[in-house]
């Protein structure tokens, strides 16, 4: 894996090449000092915020369409944080941003997103109306130590501790898109030699139904939109399937790195399946097949697979389950 590979993958640089087949998204550049506020492991301490009326809004109207892409400048020279912290022009933005969007939107730093957080949000989940919600998130979110601190450190011409600049995306939400729908691609040599179900904690049995159709439009918007655009040759991409049968971009993530492979294993990806022909598909076949996650009490992302582990065996055993199911 290479630094490229990995800076490719930062919203930031995909987005304005595929933004009319994604979510739209507004992005901003995100000053040092609020970096370092990210950084700092003193406690949840929320920025003081300028608009103290409205940081909880119950209605934000929507304006009139704007391009999908901003990068927006940097706050400049802002003083050292104090306590609490303040922001004034960075909360402006992402004011503007948010009433741009409708109202609420599903925040990211260049890589990751904090899942791990949702759990302290009033509405459990990363749906955000205000500067405050989205500060409250990033500050607790474990996950987005990857992308502060350790997103380079599987590469092999390492130079980098820490991106150079990091940014905000604020993504429009959507309450009614179905996690079911949601898929990882697996992208070995500019081919797509495999898909996954992303949400792999939940049985859905509507996808036993859909399967075929739904590799075959997957496969063929990846043909049509991906293949020869994005520079990387091994990389996977998350992709939302609407009910009208459009395929969307949700994500590029680098090959391996802090990537999951779901219900995949990096080792047969990288040795057994290597033709476009014969693109394996895998989804939740049943119960029996599902695996840990937020229903645990703890995201599958965090949990402890380490060998000889309990969820080791668990996951050996759902493993063995779903090539059962496969060779049926």
């Amino acid at each position: 894996m290479k630094e490229e590979e990995i800076n490719r993958c930062q919203i930031q640089e995909w987005y304005p090449k595929f933004k009319s087949v994604s979510i739209r998204t507004l992005i901003h550049e995100l000053p040092e000092s609020f970096v370092q506020y990210l950084f700092d492991d003193s406690g949840i301490i929320l920025p003081e915020s300028v608009f103290n009326e409205d940081a909880f809004p119950n209605r934000i109207h929507n304006l009139e369409e704007e391009e999908d892409y901003q990068v927006s400048e940097g706050s400049g020279d802002e003083a050292e944080p104090s306590e609490p912290p303040s922001f004034p022009e960075l909360e402006m933005e992402i004011k503007e941003s948010i009433e741009r969007l409708g109202g609420a939107v599903f925040p990211k730093l260049n890589w990751s997103a904090p899942k791990d957080s949702a759990w302290i949000a009033p509405s459990g989940t990363l749906r955000c109306t205000s500067f405050s919600e989205i500060a409250l998130l990033l500050r607790s979110s474990d996950s987005l130590v990857n992308d502060l601190c350790h997103a380079y450190d599987s590469c092999s011409d390492k130079t980098l501790s820490r991106p150079p600049s990091f940014f905000l995306a604020l993504r429009k939400w959507y309450p009614s898109l179905l996690p079911e729908m949601e898929f990882r691609c697996f992208v070995k040599d500019q081919l797509l030699i495999a898909i996954s179900q992303r949400e792999v904690t939940t049985f859905y049995p509507v996808l036993l139904e859909k399967k075929n159709d739904l590799k075959t439009l997957i496969q063929q918007f990846f043909a049509d939109n991906v293949r020869l655009k994005f520079e990387s040759e091994n990389y996977t991409l998350d992709v939302y399937v609407t009910r009208d049968g459009r395929v969307k971009i949700l994500d590029f993530n680098p090959w391996r790195a802090f990537t999951l492979p779901l219900l995949f294993s990096w080792e047969e990806l990288e040795h057994n399946l290597q033709d476009e022909d014969h693109l394996d598909f895998r989804i939740v076949e049943s119960r029996c097949g599902v695996r840990p996650g937020l229903k645990t009490a703890v995201p599958y992302d965090y949990v402890d697979t380490s060998p000889g582990s309990g969820w080791d065996q668990f996951l050996r055993n759902a493993d063995e389950e779903s090539r059962r199911q496969a060779d049926s």
